[in-house]
């Protein structure tokens, strides 16, 4: 009975097990199959595993000793020496290669380099600036002023093509795209020229101009007659250079426009052309060609002269024209609705932020005072120039209302409500006015009104002034007045400038300016000469630089006259020097010598750089010790934009300020108030440049105002020392805990 029991319970269960017992017969079976094939090429390395684990070894050979670690002792690295400066090109297009579009090569000679060449120098040159040189086989001994000239030493024709081609490869083939020969007796229209070359693909090999059928009509291609101008690319000279030599052999022409086609023609193939690009060159050889010429051949100086005019009035009435049709044309819809379209025609729309980072901030100001100050105060009071441009700006809104309101209504007794008002970089400044007027109407009755109005004050009169070229190579002589009281300041300044003018090797040279009263004039050179430290100390700078030149000069004044040590240092340099005139505090580094070099030009600019003051270190740091060079931030210092002792000229623009100055003043006694910034300022046509200069810095040091000087100067002084304490957020914390301290 437990058998048929048994057997019940097992019966539902039997073709799992049959099944699960023939699936295990069947798995062995398989791998046995496997392991019969691959038992012939598996045995051999297993063995070899079986070798190289008991042996130590990996598969490349190595014993297991290679992978225990090491101790590597460590060897400290020798000391470097002073980092060299990196040198960095001066401009940005040198460094990426970058190459200026068109250089212009006049071909002259020494007859007409005084007539014909002037003519052409006049009409061209100040259109195509730094890229104009005239070319003549020789000159006399005068050149004309504000030409470049060069002579290359051949006056037969043909062999100075060749010379003028070695020139362009030599020197300028590296940094110009096109270049345009052309003869002194003729007139190019400029603005033409450069629109040719601006639309022409700089890599073509192309020889343009007015093409001509050699002497012989069995000689293949053209030559581009010279009269008209010659432009060729820069490809185009480079593919002829190997060239130069064999055309100079074989090349037999008595005209040079006809011995550079034919050496062009023979060695590169390429022939004169007209027109490329749909762009044409035309020579006027009839008036009705005039108005769309390029070129007009042949003119005297007369004619170059009144065809200059001429085009040039052209060119002014097309302007002109120009302007009045976008005046009268359909406005384009507006971008951003139609609040950027109310605005008159020339006003840019407002600027509009492209994040919350750029978003403009708006100042909100009454008649008198600003609750939006630059120290960080609630409140403070408008200046002098801020009070009378709000009252300029309420006007203005005021006699716009009257006229939008007339006669009508009569509007006055302007008082306002609340001002705001912002900057914007791209148009000017804005304001939004909430002006309250009393209006009267024609019958008499009269009540208050209210009224806000939206104006913008634009930036006009913005002027691109071009620039004349400078160098970074101009040896820079600095020039520190030193007072009996600033004798431990000026030594101090020959401890932190050495490592700028000596050790970096800065093409710099110092002159120390010290000033004697009449009583210590009397002991210079002696013993009891009260600046015989500061001399030895130079004297021991220069000993232990032989490259660098220190100098003094000793002024006697019976007060501390700035003027009468600059002019006495100015007799000791050389009209063309560059001056960095420098205090006492002053520190600088060679970032400071490199942008007087670019900042200051001789007859046309003067740089007065604003230097970072730094605040009284006891407010500032009152727990600690200050930095040695301070931070760039409000809480360390401020650009005193009030002090001018730092200023970089050339030594010919003060002389001629100074002669101009003694000249107006009748050789009167000068003033103590007077200083560099005024001689420039007011005896002078040059531009006078000022800017903030973030490497130009002074330590706080309270400066001794001396009563000899002039109310002016006093004054000054008085401020400056007050101003160099701390800003006023700072100065009041001081007295908030003095006050706290002393109630507790």
């Amino acid at each position: 009975m437990r058998t048929a029991m048994l057997v019940s319970v097992v019966r539902p269960i039997g073709p799992i097990l049959v099944g699960v017992s023939l699936g295990f017969t069947l798995s062995l079976l398989s791998v046995t199959w496997v392991h019969e094939n691959c038992d012939s090429d598996g045995v051999r390395a297993t063995e070899e595993m079986l070798v190289s684990i008991s042996t130590g070894t990996t598969d490349n050979g190595n014993t297991e000793e290679d992978l225990r670690p090491r101790i590597v002792s460590y060897n400290q690295p020798a000391p470097q020496g002073p980092q060299k400066k990196v040198f960095r090109a001066k401009y940005a297009s040198v460094e990426l290669g970058i190459r200026e579009r068109l250089f212009v090569a006049i071909l002259t000679s020494k007859t007409s380099l005084s007539t014909q060449a002037i003519a052409v120098n006049r009409t061209l040159r100040h259109h195509v600036e730094g890229h104009v040189v005239f070319l003549t086989g020789s000159h006399g001994p005068k050149l004309p002023h504000g030409m470049p000239v060069f002579a290359h030493g051949e006056e037969h024709s043909g062999p100075a093509i060749f010379q003028v081609l070695r020139y362009l490869l030599e020197r300028h083939a590296a940094d110009y795209d096109w270049f345009y020969l052309l003869w002194d007796d003729t007139y190019v229209q400029p603005d033409r020229l450069k629109a040719l070359v601006s639309h022409l693909s700089m890599d073509r090999w192309l020889y343009m101009g007015q093409p001509e059928e050699f002497i012989g009509a069995e000689a293949p291609g053209r030559y581009c007659r010279g009269g008209a101008g010659i432009l060729l690319s820069r490809a185009l000279l480079l593919r002829l250079q190997p060239y130069l030599e064999p055309c100079r052999t074989h090349v037999a022409s008595a005209r040079p426009d006809e011995w550079l086609g034919r050496c062009i023609v023979d060695y590169t193939g390429i022939s004169c052309v007209e027109q490329h690009e749909v762009w044409l060159v035309l020579n006027a050889v009839e008036r009705v060609d005039l108005q769309k010429a390029l070129t007009v051949h042949p003119v005297s100086p007369e004619q170059m002269y009144r065809l200059h005019r001429s085009f040039t009035q052209r060119e002014l009435q097309d302007t002109y024209q120009q302007i009045q049709d976008l005046q009268v044309s359909p406005d384009p819809p507006p971008p951003r609705g139609i609040l950027s379209a109310a605005w008159p025609v020339g006003v840019p729309p407002p600027f509009w932020p492209r994040s919350r980072f750029e978003v403009l901030r708006w100042e909100y100001f009454s008649e008198e005072e600003l609750f939006s100050c630059a120290d960080g105060a609630p409140k403070c009071q408008l200046s002098e120039a801020d009070r009378q441009d709000v009252a300029d700006v309420i006007q203005e809104a005021v006699r716009e209302l009257s006229e939008k309101y007339a006669p009508a209504v009569v509007l006055s007794a302007p008082r306002l409500v609340n001002g705001y008002r912002r900057f914007d970089p791209t148009r000017g400044m804005e304001y939004t006015l909430d002006l309250q007027l009393h209006a009267q109407t024609e019958s008499g009755r009269s009540r208050a009104l209210t009224r806000r109005v939206h104006m913008v004050r634009p930036l006009s009169q913005v002027e691109i002034i071009p620039m004349p070229s400078v160098t970074e190579g101009t040896r820079v002589h600095l020039l520190l007045p030193v007072s009996h009281t600033e004798r431990g300041a000026a030594l101090r300044f020959l401890e932190r400038c050495g490592p700028v003018m000596f050790e970096a090797g800065e093409n710099a040279a110092l002159t120390l300016l010290l000033l004697y009263d009449p009583d210590e004039a009397k002991r210079v050179g002696g013993t009891a000469d009260i600046f015989a430290e500061l001399k030895a100390k130079a004297a021991v700078a220069e000993r232990g630089h032989p490259n660098v030149e220190v100098s003094w000069v000793s002024v006697r004044t019976e007060g501390p006259g700035l003027l009468r040590a600059l002019d006495a240092a100015s007799r000791k340099h050389a009209a063309d020097a560059l001056l960095l005139l420098v205090t006492v505090d002053t520190v600088l580094n060679g970032d400071v010598l490199n942008r007087c070099r670019v900042n200051a030009i001789a007859g046309w600019q003067v740089f007065f750089p604003v230097h970072f003051q730094a605040f009284d270190p006891r407010v500032t740091h009152p727990h600690g010790p200050p930095p040695t060079a301070p931070d760039l931030v409000r809480e360390a210092g401020h650009f005193d934009r009030h002090a001018f002792g730092e200023a970089c000229f050339y030594n010919g623009d003060y002389v001629a300020s100074r002669a101009r100055q003694s000249a107006e003043s009748h050789g009167d006694e000068l003033s103590e108030d007077v200083d560099a910034y005024d001689v420039f300022l007011r005896n002078s046509h040059l531009h006078v440049f000022r800017g903030v200069e973030p490497a130009l810095w002074q330590a706080h040091r309270r400066c001794a105002c001396e009563p000899q000087l002039g109310d002016g100067a006093l004054q000054r002084c008085l401020q400056g020392n007050l101003r160099g304490l701390g800003s006023q957020s700072q100065l009041a914390m001081l007295l908030f805990d003095q006050e706290q301290t002393s109630t507790t």
